[in-house]
């Protein structure tokens, strides 16, 4: 086969015997470029600097035998994949099975034979392109997932913000609401994750799940009418009654997407938030008086993110209260309103809540280290 000099791959051969170098170099030109090292220090000194593709390596040289040079070779980073043949005049297993064992990818016995020689080096060679064109296949078959994955997943949050800013929409006192909330329910979460608590429930994907989801928890307001929502005085009893029936219409609307996907995580936590956020630790809650455990944790997180905004965000009855305020009202709600192994958590992050909610809605999106596809 007749290759073109800047096709040629590159043979380094060490032997320190000259004979055994003009019988490689023979039997490998002109298919191949042959570089000759007569003992094993010029041997690494040509692989650390020069473009290598296969190592022919006597074992028995001076100074520095081949299994010296073999371990150096794999040791470098630089030299490490190159295939390296070992050559022996010596024909015992032993020699094979410790060669074999360093790394070396055959084995090949003096006398050289030239036709068994080229076949061998042919063969490793093929191997080496092979992988190389499997690595490279797998890199982009690995960045097509991932960009494909990526969509989905940015598609799968947009649509989720998108729902959630219905419902934000009919009621203005909301603000920047959604996006607080989710960076709370994130930074509680992580702490939750830390704590080891609740290790077979709470991982990294946990805490991704959750902060996807936390628009979520207030969708069923968009079956509350105006007329109640944005009511600007003091609810009637029934009003009120009825506004606490956006977690039960909420969790309706998701179930209904779960039915079309009913495996999905992602799913499971939304409504747990939905249906589940109103809850209270003593068991005065609402829709379904839940008390502790018995209130999935997702809604526990999401209930103290939830009132720490509502708190310090300003609304035609009240100020906006101060963040320490806001976390004493916190504190001395833990064990009626609140979890307090959540409420101790909250407090140990409480700079972290403080930071958020001061920040405005175009540095809301920006902040925090959160590996998800999209940040709200």
């Amino acid at each position: 086969m007749n290759v073109s000099d800047d096709e040629k791959l590159t043979v380094l051969a060490a032997d320190d015997v000259p004979e055994n170098l003009d019988i490689v170099k023979n039997a490998l030109t002109p298919e191949y470029r042959v570089k000759a090292a007569v003992n094993g220090r010029l041997a690494l000194k040509i692989a650390k600097n020069q473009e290598i593709d296969l190592i022919l390596l006597d074992v028995r040289m001076p100074e520095m035998d081949g299994y010296e040079v073999c371990q150096r070779l794999l040791e470098t980073p630089s030299t490490a994949n190159i295939p390296i043949i070992f050559l022996t005049g010596q024909d015992t297993i032993s020699d094979e099975v410790l060669g074999l064992e360093m790394g070396a990818v055959d084995f090949i016995k003096k006398p050289i034979n030239p036709g068994i020689l080229k076949r061998r080096i042919d063969t490793q060679l093929e191997l080496r392109a092979t992988r190389k064109k499997l690595r490279v296949h797998n890199n982009y078959l690995e960045e097509l997932v991932e960009e494909k994955t990526k969509e989905i997943s940015d598609s799968r949050m947009a649509m989720i913000y998108a729902l959630a800013q219905l419902a934000e929409a009919r009621d203005k006192e909301t603000g920047d609401h959604l996006i607080r909330t989710q960076k709370y329910c994130w930074y509680l979460a992580n702490k939750v994750k830390d704590t080891g608590r609740y290790n077979a429930e709470v991982d990294i994907n946990y805490c991704k799940n959750l902060y996807i989801a936390s628009p979520l928890h207030d969708i069923g307001k968009v079956g509350i009418s105006d007329s109640i929502l944005l009511k600007p005085g003091d609810l009637t009893d029934d009003e009120f009654e009825r506004v606490k029936q956006h977690t039960v219409i909420g969790c309706k609307l998701l179930k209904k997407v779960q039915k079309m996907y009913s495996e999905n995580y992602l799913l499971e936590i939304g409504l747990d938030l939905i249906h589940y956020h109103h809850e209270k630790w003593n068991g005065e809650g609402y829709p379904e008086g839940l008390e502790k455990d018995e209130i999935p944790l997702a809604a526990r997180i999401m209930a103290i993110a939830d009132v720490y905004d509502a708190l310090r965000s300003e609304r035609p009855y009240k100020e906006a209260f101060t963040h320490e305020k806001s976390c004493k009202i916190i504190e001395e709600d833990s064990g009626t309103h609140f979890d307090p192994f959540l409420v101790n958590c909250f407090l140990e992050i409480s700079g972290e809540f403080k930071t958020i909610s001061q920040k405005n809605e175009a540095e809301l999106e920006d902040y925090g280290d959160i590996p998800v596809s999209i940040q709200f």
